[in-house]
């Protein structure tokens, strides 16, 4: 693509192309709502931190800080393009207006097996979280599959009828579910006071070979930060209120995950029970703190908090797929929206379909929704890692066809593509059992599958953007 023709796309984009969705609906908190649930914050504190420390020990914080430095150079790269451009192809978009077409296909088939393996990863914690629950209130354990359906088709459904209301209801989940967090954390500071937490700063009793395999887990904790840009049709002033989401999200995440990681690494200082093998920590900060319905009230958060992010994934997702099709990567009736409801409603049923097809075939093979969580969540990190790395990629040549060339900013979109490697290459290496070993090689397995399908049909298609 010439520098001339890039910067007729970016036009375009930017002045907003008909989708058939319904333009403007989503102000800027309903924007940064999309980012936000798509990570699903409140989750982290009771499913990834413990497996962080589990590896990081007294670093576990310090993780979290490197990768909320990995996090916030991607999002600079994201944030800038995001200025340039607004679509429902999310990152897709911005590498396949740039790259030549086989990475933006790349990209494509990437984000979108991100997004779904997410989904799938998070309703697979909904079901742990609402066995739990179900035990303790109860005694039984309801059966997995009809949970499953239910979680991945209410949240279909609900992305179907309604952009606007699915955006509001993920975001006072979210609201709700920090809240009690950072509630019970306060509480613990007043009860027993603050405490400088020497060992945690000393990083007492790491190995630098652990940090590795730990920055890995904590990069899941990040993953759909940026996914307010697959709202480029619907939210209002795209060029200001999605670049500006992308990064309050990053920066509030990353602060949020170091306090709680910190508190509660000090929180089970003389516990019996130690923070890695805790089924719910907050839930036992809060007996701690003397404040045990909030310990329940969490656990419900969180299953809640996990329902919002299959919804933002969904909503995501098939933002991606209908402007897959409209690039005619795949079947051009996926990119057919509802004139009443502004929402790609057959992009919207299948991805729930695909949502719910691989925590549907673990359930019946005896799989726990904890391993789903693991393994699924595993899997969508090499598809973000990979349209994070190809945007970065993109991002100086993008400003140079736009006569917007920057050596400074050329440079840390450099240093985020290394670092996207980097990472990587400490997921190979972290991998500790023949499950984990095997994610990468079916990662690969499927890219190559897109890029077959798209060399394939290739003469018979129109160029990979319009």
């Amino acid at each position: 693509m010439t520098a001339e023709s890039r910067g007729e796309v970016y036009a375009q984009d930017s002045a907003g192309e008909d989708y058939g969705l319904h333009s403007g609906v989503l102000g800027p908190l309903e924007t940064l709502a999309q980012s936000v649930s798509a990570m699903a914050p409140s989750t982290s504190p009771s499913l990834t931190i413990p497996l962080v420390f589990a590896l990081a020990g007294n670093a576990t914080w310090f993780v979290y800080l490197l990768a909320t430095g990995a996090t916030l150079l991607v999002g600079f790269c994201v944030s800038r393009f995001a200025r340039l451009s607004a679509s429902p192809g999310s990152l897709y978009t911005y590498a396949a207006d740039t790259l030549p077409p086989a990475f933006g296909v790349i990209a494509a088939w990437g984000l979108l097996l991100a997004y779904i393996a997410t989904g799938a990863s998070v309703a697979g914690g909904a079901l742990y979280y609402i066995g739990v629950l179900s035990q303790q209130f109860f005694h039984l354990t309801p059966p997995a599959l009809l949970v499953l359906a239910v979680v991945c088709g209410v949240a279909g459904f609900i992305a179907w009828r309604d952009v606007k209301l699915s955006a509001e209801l993920m975001l006072w989940i979210e609201v709700v579910s920090v809240s009690l967090i950072l509630t019970v954390l306060a509480v613990l500071v007043f009860r027993f006071g603050f405490q400088f937490d020497v060992d945690q700063f000393k990083l007492k009793g790491v190995t630098l070979s652990s940090l590795g395999p730990a920055l890995v887990l904590s990069i899941f904790s990040f993953v759909g930060f940026e996914s307010a840009t697959a709202l480029g049709g619907e939210a209002r002033e795209p060029l200001k209120t999605i670049p500006r989401a992308v990064m309050q999200c990053a920066i509030l995440a990353g602060v949020f995950f170091m306090l709680c990681s910190y508190s509660e690494v000090l929180g089970f200082r003389g516990e019996q029970t130690q923070l890695s093998d805790s089924t719910s920590p907050l839930h036992l900060l809060a007996n701690r703190a003397g404040i045990s319905p909030l310990g329940v009230a969490i656990d419900v958060g969180a299953a809640v908090s996990m329902f919002a992010c299959v919804l933002a994934c969904t909503t995501a997702a098939a933002r991606v797929l209908m402007k897959m099709a409209h690039s005619r990567l795949i079947p051009r009736a996926l990119e057919q929206t509802s004139s009443r409801h502004g929402t790609p409603g057959a992009a919207i049923a299948l991805t729930t379909a695909l949502t719910f097809a691989p925590t549907a075939v673990l359930a019946l093979r005896g799989v726990q929704g904890s391993e789903m969580y693991d393994w699924l969540g595993s899997l969508s990190v090499f598809g973000f890692l990979t349209a994070y790395a190809l945007v970065a990629l993109a991002l100086p040549f993008a400003r140079r066809a736009l006569g917007q060339h920057s050596h400074w900013v050329a440079a840390l979109s450099i240093v985020t593509v290394v670092v996207m490697i980097l990472i990587v290459v400490f997921d190979l290496r972290s991998a500790t059992d023949a499950i984990h070993a095997r994610i990468p090689w079916i990662y690969l397995a499927y890219i190559a599958a897109g890029l077959t399908c798209y060399f394939l049909r290739r003469p018979k298609n129109p160029p990979l953007t319009d």
